[in-house]
């Protein structure tokens, strides 16, 4: 994750928004070395920031503005797919895996709760409000969901996941947070586990060795050649 956010604070610092995030973009190296892949959805941001596209990160990593239609989203957005992927390596399993736009959003709520004005201020006039009934769900379930990390780590996963984007953590605060130094600590890149180097190494060739039925066949074929 440290490696991650590195990577992230990097980006966001040169006005770059990847807009793609997730478990499957994130390469490892032989030496430990983490990799941001897929740019190809990737935006520069200016300021003020201007209109985008909704329809992008895949569905089981966007945040609940592009849920909701808004087309004006900031580095904040690349923080919930964060958030998605830490919960992901917490458990092993995809937090949010919903099946179509409206699933995920239901799934969302079951998870946070029902978002409403007073916690995230525009709510009320995203475009989707005034199309779709959200269920009313007043309870957060992080802390029943991951209730084998402590506080802090909870209270971590909730910062990535805020429903108000202007409130969600950045990368920069995110990898100062005091659940990296808890114990167990994060590993050192140069304490992560190597593998061997396969890319560029010729492949060993194995001659076949004939059966015993087949060596006798052979020698008895030549002996009658001779």
């Amino acid at each position: 994750m440290i490696q991650l956010l590195d990577g992230i604070s990097y980006l966001h610092a040169n006005h770059i928004i990847h807009r793609d995030l997730k478990v499957s973009n994130l390469l490892l190296t032989d030496k430990g070395c983490l990799k941001i892949a897929d740019f190809g959805l990737a935006r520069s941001m200016g300021i003020p920031p201007k209109p985008l596209t909704p329809t992008v990160v895949t569905l089981w990593y966007r945040g609940p503005e592009l849920l909701l239609g808004s087309t004006t989203y900031t580095m904040a957005l690349d923080m919930w797919a964060v958030g998605c992927i830490f919960c992901e390596l917490l458990s092993n399993k995809p937090l949010l895996p919903g099946k179509s736009e409206i699933d995920q959003l239901g799934l969302i709520v079951n998870l946070l709760g029902t978002p409403n004005e007073s916690i995230w201020t525009g709510f009320s006039s995203l475009p989707a409000i005034q199309k779709i009934q959200l269920k009313s769900q007043p309870y957060n379930n992080i802390k029943q969901k991951y209730h084998w990390i402590s506080d802090t780590g909870t209270r971590l996963i909730n910062d990535f996941l805020t429903y108000d984007p202007a409130k969600r953590i950045t990368a920069r605060s995110a990898k100062r947070d005091k659940y990296f130094r808890e114990k167990p600590h994060p590993v050192d890149p140069e304490m992560m586990p190597t593998y061997p180097h396969l890319r560029n190494s010729k492949p060993q060739v194995h001659r076949k060795i004939p059966r015993s039925d087949e060596r006798d066949s052979r020698g008895s074929k030549r002996q009658r050649l001779k």
